[in-house]
């Protein structure tokens, strides 16, 4: 702790200097929650007032140096990494009492203010809930949360903020799975709307984070009845909106290849399963009064009379992931073409 030669009483709790070379604060008079950052003053919004204020100060990295009732305190910053878009990072991992929090915030917020920083992402884990409070009381807000971390966000300009938005859309698949005998496999769910209805409809579920559409049909079949299967293409996709918890829903309709046929159904979801000849699955009074699904009956219609071609999935490699992708195709028409 460095004493400062002060005459007058600060009126204010807090000034913050910054760590990292010898700086020497000279006598004058000053306005504003002031923060010196390589000789730059940079205003902030607590005001105090003093009179020759002298201090020489030595510093390590890391750490701020805050002055309080007339001493100079060491604060540490908040680890952090830069974005790509003017911003910074922040992802906590150490335990510590929300009070030390907040004063590391306050530092780490007034140095990005000093070097123009534009957002602020701060990454809490479920174990750290107990910081949470002390960031939104500095203005940070909810972006998403995941089982194990919410994320919240700031932004540090004037005016209106240009973060992204949270994930908008949720992904969903259906299968439409036809043996040689025109028999298209069908499932009655234990809940969910159609619970105790009667209603037999294709595989359907949610593609899971990181999970290529044409991955998620094959999973959803063999989940909910055993069978395994082929992907062959995408027939046709539906978006939604406010569908789920205010989210908007993809669904994408694709056609699989069986390549078994013994059924075991899913005893936790499902409550029946079989192979149905497609004249019974298209007489159902839900089929024939349901928009969407009369759509589809049409078009897997088509489809098995080869009248109709969907979109198949090619291997892409991309310049920003590792990761392999797909992109969706009408590869016979393109095939036909004289682009290739």
């Amino acid at each position: 702790m460095i004493r400062i030669l002060c005459t007058y009483p600060f009126l204010s709790s807090t000034i913050i200097f910054p760590l990292g070379r010898t700086t020497l604060l000279p006598s004058k008079v000053c306005k504003g929650y002031s923060f010196l950052h390589l000789g730059n003053w940079v205003r902030a919004k607590t005001p105090f007032s003093t009179r020759t204020v002298s201090a020489l100060m030595r510093s390590r990295s890391g750490m701020e140096q805050v002055l309080v009732e007339n001493e100079v305190q060491q604060v540490r910053l908040l680890d952090s990494v830069n974005d790509e878009h003017g911003g910074v990072i922040v992802e906590l991992s150490e335990s510590m009492d929300s009070k030390v929090f907040a004063s590391m915030l306050k530092a780490s917020l007034a140095l990005w203010r000093s070097q123009g920083k534009r957002g602020v992402w701060i990454k809490v884990p479920i174990e750290l809930v107990n910081l949470v409070e002390a960031a939104v009381k500095e203005g940070f807000w909810f972006h998403h949360a995941e089982p194990k971390y919410l994320m919240l966000a700031f932004w540090i300009p004037e005016g209106a903020h240009t973060l992204p938005a949270n994930a908008s859309h949720r992904v969903g698949v259906g299968a439409f799975v036809m043996n040689k005998k025109r028999e298209v496999l069908v499932v009655q769910e234990k809940s969910g709307i159609f619970q105790g209805k009667g209603v037999w409809k294709f595989p359907t579920g949610v593609v899971d984070e990181g999970e290529d559409i044409c991955a998620a049909a094959i999973r959803e079949v063999k989940e909910e009845t055993a069978i395994d299967t082929e992907f062959l293409e995408v027939l046709a996709f539906r978006q939604s909106h406010k569908s789920f918890f205010e989210k908007s829903d993809l669904f994408f309709v694709c056609m699989l290849r069986p390549l078994s046929f013994d059924i075991e159904k899913q005893e936790s979801e499902i409550e029946d399963a079989r192979w149905m000849p497609w004249d019974e699955y298209e007489a159902q009074p839900f089929v024939q009064n349901h928009e969407l699904v009369k759509h589809l009956v049409d078009i897997c219609k088509a489809k098995e009379d080869e009248a109709y071609f969907g979109f198949s999935p090619v291997p892409i490699a991309s310049k920003f992931s590792n990761e392999k992708s797909y992109l969706y195709v009408n590869d016979r028409d393109l095939k036909g073409s004289k682009v290739r």
